[in-house]
């Protein structure tokens, strides 16, 4: 069971994963790497709806924790917030905890839930087949070191 407790900045969960609503904001500037508040709550509409002050909010709360960071925009009051992190860290981390929780530690479960989830294309294939090779190619020259 994850546990919240209150920080005087915002809810954190105890496994250091940010609250769905963070995580949403923080997903869209990694994907944009760069936006005002307007341009995220825009963003996230479609299946998060929040109003103008919450994105302000939660992206007050990301800045303090050191994951976002923002400069004034080039015209009117408006910030522009980036990611103070790059995204592979995070998602490494993200991803762990959910094998973890979810998928009870199998990597396989977790990769085999995410293809039944959604097709891949033959390129996806394509690519998903280099990573194995590379993986293979790995592992192999890790046994002949050891």
């Amino acid at each position: 069971m994850v546990k919240h407790h209150r920080s005087s900045k915002s809810t954190v969960l105890t496994d250091g994963q940010p609250p769905d609503a963070e995580l949403d904001v923080l997903a869209c500037l990694w994907r944009r790497r760069r936006a005002t508040a307007r341009q995220v709550r825009e963003a996230l509409h479609s299946y998060r709806p929040m109003a103008h002050g919450s994105v302000v909010t939660l992206l007050k709360r990301l800045e303090a924790r050191g994951l976002v960071a923002r400069r004034k925009g080039p015209v009117g009051k408006a910030f522009v917030y980036r990611p103070a992190r790059s995204t592979r860290p995070a998602y490494r981390r993200i991803v762990r905890n959910i094998i973890k929780r979810v998928f009870g530690g199998d990597n396989l479960e977790m990769v085999a839930a995410l293809l039944n989830s959604k097709v891949p294309t033959l390129d996806e294939l394509d690519r998903l087949q280099q990573m194995l090779d590379k993986l293979r190619s790995k592992r192999k020259k890790q046994r002949g070191n050891s």
